[in-house]
């Protein structure tokens, strides 16, 4: 597993340079008329909603995450997010079944889209670890960075994930992000 979970991190910062911009290091962007940086980190905090049995509801279960992002041009991105989920939690998956889950933590390879404004739709292919099972998932998103000055933005988020052949979760957060 650890293999796998090494394999994907290289996998994603070797694909950073893939996006680079052919023009110099920190040229202007036409809409914001001022330097533009392609890298952006962010600390989010949150909560994921998890499925509770068979009825409508909810578990709420609070989350950290970091993202770490490359924006190749003002509109296109690629961005390596991760989330930890700080509580064990137990899912139910029909009517006798069970799935035990101890502090989860979700990475994502997301391929990122600005296409107004602060707004950025995110989608793209994860892995959920957890020491007893882990699950491919699917994440489609949304943010909207405001930005606060010197770089820096405050960003509500919007997420969906959804796992093969398990539970979907959504997740909302706020995070404070960095760009250089």
């Amino acid at each position: 597993m650890q293999k796998l979970l090494y394999s994907f991190v290289l996998l994603a910062l070797g694909a950073f340079p893939l996006f680079s911009q052919h023009g110099h290091p920190g040229t202007s962007s036409p809409e914001e008329g001022h330097e533009f940086g392609h890298w952006r980190v962010a600390v989010l905090i949150g909560h994921t909603f998890v499925p509770a049995g068979e009825s409508q509801e909810h578990l709420a279960i609070p989350s950290w995450g970091l993202d770490l992002e490359y924006w190749a041009s003002p509109a296109w991105g690629v961005g390596l997010h991760n989330d930890l989920e700080i509580q064990s939690f137990i899912v139910e998956q029909g009517h006798e079944e069970f799935l035990e889950r101890e502090y989860p933590m979700v990475f994502t390879l997301d391929a990122l889209f600005k296409p107004w404004r602060g707004l950025v739709l995110q989608l793209g292919p994860g892995l959920e670890v957890e020491r007893r099972e882990n699950f491919f998932l699917v994440r489609f998103g949304a943010e909207y960075e405001f930005e606060v000055g010197h770089g820096w933005d405050i960003s509500p988020t919007l997420f969906y994930d959804t796992r093969k052949e398990a539970y979907d979760t959504w997740s909302i957060a706020l995070g404070i992000g960095k760009r250089f």
